[in-house]
């Protein structure tokens, strides 16, 4: 068997002497994990970073098989972050949620929303607000979508600025307002309106797909968030007290 797509890699691991495991997310095959011979080589290894966009080549003698990449450079995304801490944190963190899903399940919009995600990974004004974007697609596509499209109680569309932390739906200002210190806040961006976020919108937005990660994602499965969420939520919390 044999077929040709385009990933981002995730992470790779030891395999022998000279080769490696490598896995990816792919536009069309999902999350996947290949065997690349001589991938600890001074050539593949700049190009087998978590971040980077390949061509794979991927065959097996049975589709059940691990099979073996090959692997093209498209574009090396990694080179651009390497150096900063923040990023390699929330690279970490991005490949932990995509293993969430099942492996060869195909998912092109997460696919898609990655892609964007580790252009801007080094850039600490925009990545985080697609960190909790992503976070919010991911969730969505386990089956634990939020509804933010009307308020749960009154069904208005207009001024929603929280979410019930129970049912996961968007609550008005008006209708939320007796209970405002047990709901989450619903930044304005998550919902597409425009503006560019400030720290405290994003911090806002991080507790928020935080609180559904743990609860629907992390905690049954028996897993801990990230350390690399940790330390990007931290970041974002003293930018926010600073401003």
């Amino acid at each position: 068997m044999e077929w040709i797509d385009s990933g981002y890699i995730l992470g790779v691991r030891r395999h022998g002497e000279s080769s490696v495991i490598l896995e990816t997310m792919t536009r069309d095959h999902g999350r996947h994990l290949g065997m690349v011979r001589g991938g600890r080589s001074r050539t593949l290894q700049p190009v087998l970073q978590p971040g980077n966009e390949v061509q794979l080549t991927w065959r097996a003698r049975i589709e059940g098989h691990l099979g073996h990449f090959a692997v093209e450079g498209l574009t090396l995304h990694a080179a651009r972050f390497l150096s900063s801490r923040q990023a390699l944190f929330a690279m970490t963190h991005v490949a932990a949620l995509v293993r969430l899903l099942p492996e060869r399940d195909p998912h092109p919009g997460l696919h898609e929303a990655l892609g964007h995600l580790v252009e801007v990974l080094g850039e600490p004004d925009l990545a985080p607000a697609l960190i909790a974007r992503f976070e919010l697609e991911i969730l969505s596509d386990l089956g634990f979508g939020l509804d933010l499209a009307a308020c749960a109680v009154t069904g208005r569309q207009d001024d929603l600025i929280y979410v019930s932390p129970k049912s996961g739906r968007a609550v008005c200002r008006e209708a939320g307002a007796p209970w405002h210190d047990r709901l989450l806040r619903l930044p304005a961006f998550l919902r597409g309106e425009e503006g560019m976020p400030e720290a405290g919108d994003i911090a806002d937005a991080l507790r928020l797909t935080q609180y559904f990660l743990e609860r629907d994602v992390f905690a049954p499965r028996g897993l801990a968030m990230p350390e690399g969420r940790r330390v990007l939520l931290e970041s974002l919390v003293a930018a926010e007290e600073k401003g």
